[in-house]
């Protein structure tokens, strides 16, 4: 373990003491994020790593939160990864779709019922920030540490709105983090952002057609574009496609 001392020690960060296990997580975080949008395989085991060194980074700080959260992101990313590795053995690439009406609904709820409930633990237990947190503190806490666990299943799943789930994480994540003074995790959740719109487009472009529509265009609008360019009914188009 002394061979990995070194990651429990600081730096100076423009003036700001950060750890090497803080700064090196945060490194590979934002490489999950571009190797994600580029549909790569190796986005997965690259979190798995950024994980286990930002848990460290918050044992060495005691946020036991946190800590639990990078476990769960450990477990969840292992799945993902073999949901991946299966969908491109049997597919010969990684496919991205929109999510169906229920999915949509079911993520939602999940995000609102989830950060309630996981919100009311932390506040019951003090176990956000500080005994006493007011909050709005606790709630953003929760948002993240759930909205996180969504975008994983939701990355797993290869929904486009993987993109938009980490969007409402960061909309959270960027003030929170300047609020609690982790200036270097504010500036990482906002390189997040715009990233996050980058995949948004990309994994929209690359959706598989489909009947379902993207909660940005009605459908039938896709059928008819796509009807224009096949020059057949949608019955016609699976048929082909089959």
């Amino acid at each position: 373990m002394s061979a990995f001392h070194w990651l429990n020690e600081q730096f100076d960060f423009f003036g700001l003491p950060v750890y090497w296990s803080d700064f090196l997580g945060n490194i590979l975080a934002l490489a999950t994020v571009w190797l994600a949008l580029r549909r790569s395989l190796v986005a997965w085991p690259v979190q798995i790593l950024g994980s286990v060194l930002l848990l460290i980074a918050s044992l060495n700080v005691h946020l036991g939160g946190n800590a639990a959260r990078q476990i769960v992101i450990i477990v969840s990313a292992s799945w993902g990864w073999a949901t991946w590795k299966r969908s491109r053995e049997q597919e010969g690439t990684i496919n991205v779709r929109w999510a169906s009406g229920r999915e949509r609904a079911v993520l939602m709820a999940a995000m609102v019922l989830g950060t309630a409930a996981f919100g009311a633990v932390l506040k019951g237990t003090d176990a956000s920030f500080y005994p006493g947190a007011p909050w709005w503190m606790v709630l953003a806490d929760a948002w993240i540490f759930v909205g996180s666990i969504l975008a994983m299943y939701s990355q797993a799943r290869r929904y486009v709105e993987f993109w938009f789930v980490w969007l409402a994480v960061d909309l959270v994540g960027v003030p929170l983090a300047v609020h609690s003074e982790l200036y270097f995790s504010g500036i990482v959740y906002g390189i997040f952002f715009v990233m996050v719109l980058l995949g948004i487009r990309d994994w929209a472009s690359r959706s598989r057609p489909q009947e379902i529509a993207s909660p940005l265009e009605p459908a039938v609008l896709v059928e008819g574009r796509d009807d224009a360019r096949t020059g057949g009914s949608p019955v016609s188009r699976a048929g082909a496609a089959d």
